[in-house]
């Protein structure tokens, strides 16, 4: 997400405090500092929005689909 990236920027390249970036844009900072950490993690992968997931998470995703209805069922051999 656009927003998230900017907001990065602002620290990262503009010389703004991670306390005084998030208090200019409302939000907390703690979130931007995660932000910050995704993106130095991930870097074009950090944000990918829009309802794309990292293949990790997609799987992540996927696994959870599958064993969501075997809850609850025990299976006596």
């Amino acid at each position: 997400m656009q927003l998230k990236v900017d907001a990065v920027k602002l620290v990262t390249e503009q010389g703004y405090t991670v306390s005084g970036a998030a208090r200019n844009l409302g939000i907390c900072p703690s979130v931007l500092r995660r932000w910050r950490d995704q993106m130095e993690t991930d870097g074009e992968q950090a944000f990918p929005g829009k309802g794309f997931m990292t293949s990790e998470k997609e799987e992540l995703h996927r696994l959870r689909k599958e064993v969501k209805p075997l809850n609850g069922v025990y299976v006596f051999t």
